[in-house]
């Protein structure tokens, strides 16, 4: 039987907390230390949404199958994870999966609309709540250093929302630090006039980070767009972020939505070392340090 990570079981999530407390049980000592930003660039939606161009931003990668395993009940593949920012047709569709290290893998479904809603956006442009979407969508890598996703990786996002006239944006985060990731990204776009909210699950991160707009769902990481299987959940959440998206008259306006996740306390298990035995912690402990071999052996051949 497990015990709860938190004392406060209706409270959510602490992610900051439950990662320091989770790594250093498996013996790292030095706890990451997340964005934190008490300025936020503020770009008020330029246009109604209605004729409103609309940026699909997702941490998602695409499957690559020669790479192992990915996407739910995998374990987390730093190969298949690390990439450079990719964009995607957004008139087609894609294989996207989340191999990202700490998202919930014990709550994540192999319905991608519950983090890459393009079939949600596609709808609200059919009934005109948006005036488009734009030609691409663009993948974010999640990378723990934050100078290279500010220094590197969002102006090379900027040009590719300029080059595709895009009015807005739509980011979805996954894991953790997917979250900084979009925090950041979502900084960096506002400051150039583009308005954006984030779609996410790790309330803590985002609003140390500070942004324009959020949205949160208090629902297990990799479920930010919507409940699996639930096509109306996934157009309500999509509706309450274009309703922010237009509506916010300020930076750091967070609206938490209505999703109620199924299963009752399905947050006590995750990232929870004392519903682990010694040797389970050992194990998870070697896992790690060989996948951070992986990542720096990736890191290496692509110059990063």
């Amino acid at each position: 039987m497990s015990s709860p990570a938190d004392p406060d079981d209706d409270l959510p999530i602490r992610y900051i907390e439950r990662t320091h407390r989770w790594y250093a049980a498996l013996g790292y000592e030095a706890p990451y230390r997340y964005a934190q930003h008490e300025a936020v660039p503020f770009a008020p939606l330029g246009r109604r949404l209605a004729e409103a161009r609309v940026a699909l931003l997702t941490t998602a990668a695409p499957y690559r199958p020669e790479l192992g395993d990915q996407g739910p009940g995998a374990p987390y593949n730093a190969a298949a994870k690390f990439y450079e920012v990719y964009s995607g047709d957004s008139a087609v569709d894609h294989d996207l999966r989340v191999s990202h290290v700490a998202v919930d893998q014990a709550h994540l479904s192999d319905d991608a609309n519950c983090w890459f809603p393009l079939p949600a956006l596609r709808r609200a442009a059919a009934r005109g709540r948006i005036g488009g979407l734009t030609a691409r969508f663009h993948g974010v890598p999640t990378n723990r250093s934050q100078r290279h996703t500010v220094e590197a990786d969002a102006p090379e996002v900027l040009a590719r929302c300029r080059e595709d006239g895009a009015d807005a944006a739509i980011l979805v985060a996954n894991c953790p630090v997917c979250h900084q990731t979009m925090g950041l990204m979502a900084r960096a776009l506002e400051a150039a006039g583009v308005a954006t909210v984030i779609m996410g699950a790790a309330r803590d991160i985002v609003e140390l980070c500070g942004v324009p707009r959020f949205l949160f769902s208090d629902v297990p990481l990799g479920n930010a767009a919507g409940l699996p299987g639930d096509v109306a959940s996934q157009d309500q959440t999509l509706e309450l972020a274009l309703g922010l998206l237009e509506g916010a008259i300020g930076p750091r306006t967070t609206l938490r939505s209505a999703l109620v996740w199924p299963t009752p306390g399905w947050w006590r298990d995750y990232m929870n070392p004392a519903a682990l035995s010694p040797e389970e912690i050992a194990r998870l402990r070697a896992e790690n340090d060989q996948a951070k071999v992986v990542a720096q052996g990736v890191r290496d051949a692509i110059g990063r």
